[in-house]
């Protein structure tokens, strides 16, 4: 048996707890999500701009000026960014607003050109434009030897930070997080401002975690490409326009047993006698089954689930009509 010493044994150790998220993207387990998955159903369409210095410390240098907003606007392409630089921030809108549902509902992408040069941001919501609400973030990066801007990062000690994967690969966020706060709407996310992580460990400075530890990233980056470098922002479940969520109350799904099993049913309760296509989806919005395609449903109606044949796991299921679609989440427990 090979032998190590006290001190290897100790790092591993230490090494093993800091490290304890999702790896980089390629890798087994990440949560990576890749520009063109189906996951994403529209992107942004608006950005507002506030610059940050080049170098926050060295006010003398100016403002970034590398990309412009248009730059943020539609789906990632893992090249065109806007740089944030110190401390600067992007505000960004969409066409409808993001909803709170099963799994991730956003993502947003940095054009990182490898998985351990990390430039770091704070993602935050805001449901009226007026009052925003932060993701808590982690950083577990040591914050005792200041990063320079060639400084290698390890993806696994980050956490609810944007740019924590490489370019083409955004870092989802899930707004059940934020659930149950006052004065945000998880359900109407209407802006999303990304606000760039000042990677400096000297106090006067810094940036801090949820656990009140410096964030220690490359810095300074004294340059017009300083600082985060946002690419895009995805949205992977939407809200219907305000005149379909009125028609979304006349529409009631019931499952039952849930946790389903082959002799679950589908109950829905209809306003009226109207075609409707049921699907199933995975957590990462694919569709892995239909249960009924262009079916006329009544004002009450029952569907069997047991031609179903899914593994056992969490799903999504969703009920489409013309003019409106509603998600349940189900377990599949067979036996």
């Amino acid at each position: 048996m090979e032998r190590i010493s006290i001190f290897t044994f100790v790092l591993l150790i230490v090494h093993t707890a800091f490290a304890q998220f999702d790896p980089p993207a390629g890798q087994a387990g990440t949560k990576a999500m890749y520009k063109d998955s189906t996951a994403f159903v529209a992107w942004a369409t608006g950005c507002q701009l506030k610059r940050g210095y080049q170098d926050i410390s060295n006010p003398s240098l100016g403002y970034t000026t590398s990309g412009d907003s248009s730059l943020v606007i539609g789906k990632a392409d893992g090249m065109k960014a806007v740089s944030l630089g110190d401390g600067g921030s992007a505000i960004v809108t969409f066409k409808l607003p993001i909803a709170n549902a099963t799994g991730n509902d956003f993502a947003v992408f940095e054009n990182g050109f490898n998985a351990t040069f990390l430039e770091l941001a704070f993602v935050e919501v805001s449901s009226d434009g007026i009052n925003y609400f932060r993701f808590p973030a982690t950083s577990n990066t040591h914050d005792t030897v200041q990063l320079d801007n060639a400084a290698d990062m390890d993806a696994r000690r980050i956490n609810n930070l944007a740019g924590k994967y490489r370019a083409s690969y955004g870092t989802p966020f899930d707004l059940e997080e934020l659930s149950g706060i006052s004065g945000l709407d998880v359900n109407r996310i209407t802006h999303v401002r990304i606000v760039d992580v000042v990677g400096s460990i000297l106090p006067a400075y810094a940036s801090y975690d949820k656990n009140g530890k410096k964030i220690n990233d490359p810095w300074a980056t004294p340059f017009p490409t300083g600082g985060f470098d946002l690419d895009a922002v995805g949205i992977i479940h939407q809200a219907p326009p305000a005149s379909i969520l009125e028609e979304l109350t006349s529409i009631r799904c019931e499952i039952f047993p849930n946790p389903v099993t082959s002799a679950s049913s589908i109950r829905l309760e209809l306003d009226k006698t109207q075609t409707i296509t049921i699907d199933v989806l995975d957590l990462t919005g694919r569709q892995v089954a239909a249960i009924a395609t262009d079916f006329q449903a009544q004002l009450s109606t029952t569907i069997s689930l047991e031609n179903m044949k899914l593994k056992n796991g969490a799903y999504v299921l969703r009920v489409n009509t013309a003019q409106a679609v509603v998600s349940k989440k189900i377990v599949i427990a067979n036996e």
